[in-house]
C-alpha cells in the first residue's frame, strides 16, 4: 500500500525506480531538476516526474497518495484525525549535503526514507523532527552476488532497460573527461570504460 517518491533520478534513482516498476508498485513519482533525467525515469517507469523548481515534489506525492473512501473507512478513529495518505515510501538518491534534511521536512507523517544516495561529506539532521513525525530511516548499500545475478538476469531477460542509460563509452584515455562529462546531466548519464578501447 506504500506510494514510492524518488529523489534523484541520477543511475541510482534510476535503477530504484525500475525496481520498484519491476515489483508493481505504483504510481512511481520522482523527482529531479533535469529535464533529461525525469524523460528516462519515464522511460524506466516512473508515472509521474516532478521539477522541483515547478512544483512541490511532497504535494505531487500526496495527490497521487489519496486513501480511497474504502480504505478512509477502515482507519483507526484517531487516526481519521490525519490526513488520508497512503505510506510514503521515499529514497534519497542523491547523496548531497542537506538532502536528508529537506526529506525530513517534506516528508509525511511514518514515512519510510530509505537513504541510497552516498554522501561522501559530513552531513546534518535534526533528529527531533524524525521524532516528532515518527520517521523510518533505513540506509543501503552492500549488495550481494545474488542481488548482482538477480539484476543481470533482468537486464538480460529485457525487464530493465539498462542501456538507455549508457550515454557513451570511452577507453582508459577517456576516464577523466568523462568524470567532467558526468557532471552536467542534460548531456550524460552512465559512461562504460571499456578498458581495451
Amino acid at each position: 500500500g506504500e506510494v514510492p517518491l524518488v529523489i534523484g533520478c541520477g543511475p541510482v534513482g534510476l535503477a530504484v525506480i525500475a525496481a520498484l516498476k519491476i515489483r508493481g508498485l505504483h504510481p512511481i513519482v520522482a523527482a529531479d531538476y533535469s529535464p533529461a533525467r525525469r524523460a528516462l525515469a519515464e522511460k524506466l517507469g516512473a508515472d509521474i516526474v516532478v521539477d522541483p523548481a515547478r512544483s512541490h515534489p511532497y504535494a505531487t506525492w500526496a495527490e497521487h497518495a489519496q486513501m480511497s473512501p474504502e480504505e478512509k473507512a477502515a482507519r483507526p478513529p484517531l487516526q481519521a484525525l490525519l490526513p488520508a495518505l497512503k505510506p510514503a515510501l521515499i529514497f534519497e538518491c542523491v547523496g548531497v549535503p542537506g538532502l536528508i534534511q529537506q526529506v525530513f521536512e517534506g516528508a509525511p507523517r511514518d514515512a519510510r526514507i530509505v537513504v541510497v544516495g552516498v554522501c561522501m561529506e559530513t552531513d546534518r539532521a535534526e533528529p527531533m523532527l524524525g521524532i516528532l513525525k515518527e520517521l523510518n530511516v533505513q540506509y543501503v548499500l552492500g549488495y550481494t552476488p545474488e542481488e548482482f545475478a538477480y539484476s543481470l538476469r533482468l537486464i538480460a531477460e529485457g525487464q530493465v532497460d539498462a542501456a538507455s542509460m549508457v550515454t557513451a563509452s570511452v577507453g582508459i584515455d577517456g576516464v577523466a573527461k568523462a568524470f567532467a562529462d558526468l557532471a552536467n546531466p542534460e548531456v550524460h548519464t552512465k559512461i562504460i570504460v571499456e578498458p581495451w578501447r
